[in-house]
């Protein structure tokens, strides 16, 4: 399996949100495992704009947001080509059992239920990484 400490610290990493404070803490954990380059979206389609122009290594983004779901911004990203191989972690609440259920048929890489820590995200990377 993969090493967290094995991964490039200065890969771009998409953080995709609609509450600034999730974004916060999802930022916070990735930068206290190291990691730098790290980008914000507040819904989907902003984000799926930022996937055409800039190449990120992987996306983590929230479930249920107002413009787009992460799951219809999942298949839209397995979709295109360029990046349909992207690492996509989804967090979600114990309530959204049926969001996970559509992306992982539509491609999930993996899923965090909230609330979450670092130690949990830097296990899912590992294990997404190592795939």
């Amino acid at each position: 399996m993969t090493n967290i400490r094995s991964l490039d610290k200065n890969m771009p990493i998409l953080i995709v949100d609609d509450v600034s404070t999730m974004r916060r803490v999802i930022k916070n954990c990735l930068k206290s495992l190291g990691f730098e380059n790290i980008t914000e979206a507040e819904d989907g389609p902003p984000a799926l704009e930022m996937l055409r122009t800039h190449e990120f290594k992987m996306v983590v983004s929230d479930c249920s947001m107002p413009q787009m779901s992460g799951t219809e911004m999942l298949e839209q990203i397995r979709k295109d080509p360029r990046t349909k191989n992207i690492p996509f972690i989804m967090i979600t609440s114990e309530s959204q059992k049926e969001c996970v259920l559509k992306a992982v048929e539509k491609g999930l890489s993996a899923f965090i239920v909230k609330p979450f820590t670092a130690n949990v995200l830097q296990s899912k990377m590992e294990a997404v990484f190592s795939k």
